[in-house]
Order: structure tokens, then sequence, then C-alpha cells
């Protein structure tokens, strides 16, 4: 079973690396999708894999990289017909 759910992450989470960091982890979870910033000021992250895996990348979002100060994530239901994980540029 798969599943792809999209994120949307808000707090001090642009400059701090985030994006590195999430793709890093995501990988290192198995994931594949994509991220990145967005002009209005959150990340933005779709993850797509086995359920726990992504449910586990979502909880560490939470945290983020150490000069991160997550203050919500929010997620909804997506749809990922991709492969492998990258960094977009930011919309």
């Amino acid at each position: 079973m798969r599943s792809s759910i999209s994120v949307e992450i808000y707090g001090r989470v642009q400059g701090v690396w985030f994006s590195a960091w999430t793709e890093r982890e995501a990988c290192a979870h198995g994931l594949e999708g994509r991220v990145r910033n967005r002009r209005d000021g959150p990340v933005e992250a779709v993850f797509s894999g086995s359920p726990s895996a992504v449910d586990e990348m979502i909880q560490a979002c939470w945290s983020g990289p150490p000069s991160a100060h997550v203050l919500d994530v929010v997620k909804e239901t997506a749809d990922f017909d991709g492969s492998g994980f990258e960094i977009r540029s930011t919309e």
C-alpha cells in the first residue's frame, strides 16, 4: 500500500536548510516526492511511500533541522506520480 501526503510547514523554516534536510530525511525513510520554499513563507512538500514512513516523516517535520522553529504542519492527501525525491525552485 502506498500513501501520498502534501504538507505545508509554517514557522522559521526558510533560510535554515529545511529543504535540504527534508530531502535527506525523506530519502532515509525510503520516500519519493518533492519539497520547495514558497514565496509566502512556508515550506511545501509531498511525501509518497509506505503509510508508516510517510507518518514518520510528517512527525519529523515538526522538528526539522536544528535552526528551524516549526509552528504548524498542515497536511492533506495528495496525488504523486513521480519517482525519486527532488528539491524544486521557490514558487
